[in-house]
């Protein structure tokens, strides 16, 4: 089988080396791969470009659409495994778009890499095959809140949330562009009953100086929560860029 990437810069696929920025695992030397396409259309997606192409009339706050030749590239699985190994690092992160939409194939790769720590990131909408499941060490599921401009009934599925609050390797990660998207994570809390300690709560921004700005007002609001925050580490160091 074949996995569809994200291309970076040079027009190859996004596999690379770098440190975790997000979440529990941030700071963790890991391979990335990002794959291409997605469910769900968030207007602050800050990687449009694995899905928002050319003739998509889902909103986007860029208005900018991707031509969809140039920002994807399909490979077969032993071609991506061996790449991944080549980086030499211990972990790896899936992350899209939304992975799990391949998860057919993402059974094959995983079988050609028994040896990696397998970590996956998912808008929390989809369901890993039992065999892409039982590789998995972690999932982080960021579930999309209203001002992402995706309908609740798309992006809040309860089977699917039920699944992951009962899930030990399931951490959830939200985005918060303003105080009052905490109230609607502390609905969703109250709700699903996720794991003390695995709540995070992460400032929306592309840029140092907005990621700083809200994380003034967000670490109090985590204090009083309960809630973990998290940075993103990966936006200090590297900026907006793809392949980072």
């Amino acid at each position: 089988m074949s996995l569809i990437c994200a291309t970076d810069d040079t027009g190859g696929p996004e596999i690379f080396a770098s440190l975790q920025g997000e979440g529990p695992s941030a700071g963790t030397p890991v391979a990335f791969m990002r794959l291409s396409r997605c469910n769900l259309a968030c207007v602050w997606c800050d990687t449009a470009y694995t899905w928002h192409f050319d003739g998509d009339e889902r909103q986007h706050r860029d208005g900018k659409t991707f031509d969809r030749k140039a920002n994807q590239v399909t490979l077969e699985v032993a071609d991506v495994a061996e790449r991944i190994e080549a980086l030499g690092q211990k972990r790896l992160v899936i992350t899209g778009g939304e992975p799990l939409m391949q998860g057919g194939a993402l059974a094959d790769l995983l079988a050609l890499l028994p040896d990696l720590e397998i970590e996956i990131e998912t808008n929390g909408t989809t369901k890993a095959p039992s065999h892409v499941d039982v590789r998995v060490d972690q999932y982080n599921v960021s579930p999309k809140l209203a001002h992402s401009g995706n309908a609740a009934e798309l992006a809040l599925i309860p089977e699917r949330l039920d699944h992951y609050a009962v899930d030990p390797r399931a951490w959830f990660k939200f985005v918060i562009a303003s105080p009052e998207d905490v109230d609607e994570v502390l609905a969703l809390q109250r709700h699903y009953m996720f794991k003390p300690g695995h709540v995070f709560l992460m400032p929306e921004g592309t840029n140092s100086a907005t990621l700083r700005k809200r994380e003034e007002w967000l670490a109090p609001l985590c204090l009083k929560h309960g809630f973990r925050m998290s940075d993103r580490l990966h936006i200090h160091l590297y900026g907006d860029e793809r392949g980072t």
